[in-house]
């Protein structure tokens, strides 16, 4: 009981989040319109200036980030935070350089994974493993030029941390710092990706679990589980589809800024994106298969409730029959109204012929498998 009660809990939580996280501009507003969300986070930035030699590790404030030029061509990721501080993201736009559109997307988090291809660099938008409680995934915002990346995220904490310990590592041969920023990106949505594996498995473990539950026991609560269930597949399906597409993009010769070389490594992640898509396709079979399981196993149980009712009835209909018969009211005048009424061992005969009737019954069901353990 408590099982249900937590997974009903779940359910309502998660229905009241995403009512929650609906944040679109009103019908008629302007394309560019910087609406942050209700629940932005504050903005916080890590930088890395980063070459062959080494990686400059800083957190710069909010007026040391004005200051800061994207035009030196000095390899540089900026990672950004945080959604809540609109001005300063639109500050760091037009030092990039990015169309007023692109700003407008990173701070309406509802977009669709995607690939869009502009004259000197890329804008990546996907859906994040989310590292808190309440949703599956969160928006991520790439901006890859060829010697900058700038990453904006809806929440704090991230996949990354991988990615920032090759990059300020300081033994031997530093791929990442001695490519360029594409190759970094490349690095980004690789360890996105692979995010993706630890959930899908205690996801795979939960549905393994719940299965267990609906064959072993006949909870009601089995329902609100598997139904959390769906909708969580659901999710991480419109988070992991559109991969697909958006690497196709990055995998084309004419898209600028990705160089041939990274587009070997890009393969090797569109390798994992279909490796996700099918995991997701078992699991969300499975939770549509328990679906049918647990409306099953109901189903058995009311036959069974209905087949117990039935033999009981059915041993019980014939001694009703001989009790209404021996219970008329009719004249005892005439010697063939009940004459055993006015025999001397007439009660003892009605309640041995029932109890010989109930018997001869329930021997015939046995003998046919219909209770008891034989089966025929």
């Amino acid at each position: 009981m408590n099982k249900s009660k937590a997974a009903a809990a779940t359910l309502m939580k998660r229905i009241a989040l995403r009512k929650r996280r609906a944040h679109r501009p009103p019908p008629g507003s302007p394309p560019d319109q910087l609406v942050p969300a209700q629940e932005s986070l504050a903005t916080l930035i890590r930088m890395f200036d980063f070459d062959t030699n080494g990686c400059l590790d800083t957190k710069p404030k909010r007026d040391e980030m004005l200051a800061v030029t994207l035009n030196d061509k000095r390899k540089r990721w900026i990672d950004i935070q945080g959604l809540g501080d609109v001005e300063l993201i639109s500050e760091i736009g037009k030092n990039a350089g990015l169309h007023p559109l692109v700003v407008a997307d990173v701070l309406h988090t509802h977009q669709r994974p995607k690939v869009d291809v502009y004259d000197d660099y890329l804008v990546i938008v996907l859906r994040m493993p989310s590292l808190t409680a309440g949703s599956l995934s969160e928006q991520i915002t790439l901006i890859v030029s060829d010697h900058f990346v700038l990453s904006f995220q809806e929440k704090h904490g991230d996949c990354f941390d991988p990615v920032r310990a090759r990059l300020l590592a300081g033994n031997g041969r530093n791929r990442i710092r001695s490519s360029g920023a594409d190759y970094l990106a490349y690095a980004l949505l690789d360890s996105l990706i692979d995010s993706y594996f630890p959930l899908l498995e205690k996801i795979g473990e939960r549905t393994e679990d719940i299965e267990e539950h609906v064959l072993t026991t006949r909870d009601p609560g089995n329902m609100s589980e598997i139904h959390v269930l769906k909708r969580e597949l659901l999710e991480l399906r419109h988070a992991i589809w559109p991969l697909r597409d958006a690497i196709g993009v990055l995998l084309r010769d004419d898209t600028p800024v990705i160089r041939k070389s990274t587009r070997v490594y890009l393969r090797d992640c569109a390798d994992h994106a279909f490796q996700l898509l099918d995991i997701l396709e078992v699991y969300r079979e499975v939770a549509s298969g328990l679906v049918d399981l647990h409306l099953s196993s109901i189903s058995n149980r009311m036959n069974e409730v209905m087949k117990v009712l039935t033999v009981i009835a059915t041993v019980f209909i014939p001694m009703t029959f001989i009790a209404g018969v021996y219970g008329m009211n009719f004249d005892r005048t005439s010697p063939f109204n009940l004459p055993e009424l006015g025999w001397r061992y007439g009660y003892l005969f009605s309640l041995g012929l029932m109890a010989a009737t109930g018997i001869l019954i329930t021997a015939l069901l046995y003998r046919r498998g219909w209770i008891g353990n034989k089966n025929r």
